[in-house]
């Protein structure tokens, strides 16, 4: 399976420290940030410090330790946002877009976070 990761894009560049972001957590492999534009009162982007493309491309080739440590940091932030449900939150959407008809527009692994209220339904309906 070949990915061709461009490491040129925001989040590459976010990770090099080329353009700022609003820290929410840092890991030894992951970065987690607030999303410039969000669409909840939480919206916190996660992702890994290598150059994964998108989760099958991570879960195929990252390192046990990146994938454990991507997976805690997760679970962190959603702790530190207090929207975990097992601790008394109301719970959260996390959102992976992969690819073209996933619309997915940094080509670099991300999952949003979304808490805070409602976020509605998972997918509207098209005819």
């Amino acid at each position: 399976m070949s990915y061709a990761y461009d490491d040129q894009n925001i989040f590459a560049r976010i990770l090099r420290g080329e353009i700022p972001c609003s820290k929410v957590l840092e890991t030894k492999h992951s970065l987690a940030f607030s999303d410039i534009s969000p669409k909840a009162p939480h919206h916190v982007l996660v992702i890994p410090k290598g150059p994964y493309v998108c989760y099958d491309h991570f879960a195929h080739t990252a390192s046990d330790a990146e994938i454990t440590d991507y997976t805690r940091a997760i679970g962190a932030v959603c702790d530190q946002l207090g929207v975990a449900p097992g601790d008394g939150g109301n719970g959260y959407r996390m959102i992976a877009n992969t690819g073209n008809d996933g619309v997915q527009e940094v080509p670099h692994l991300h999952v949003h976070i979304l808490a805070g209220r409602n976020i509605g339904p998972m997918v509207l309906m098209r005819p």
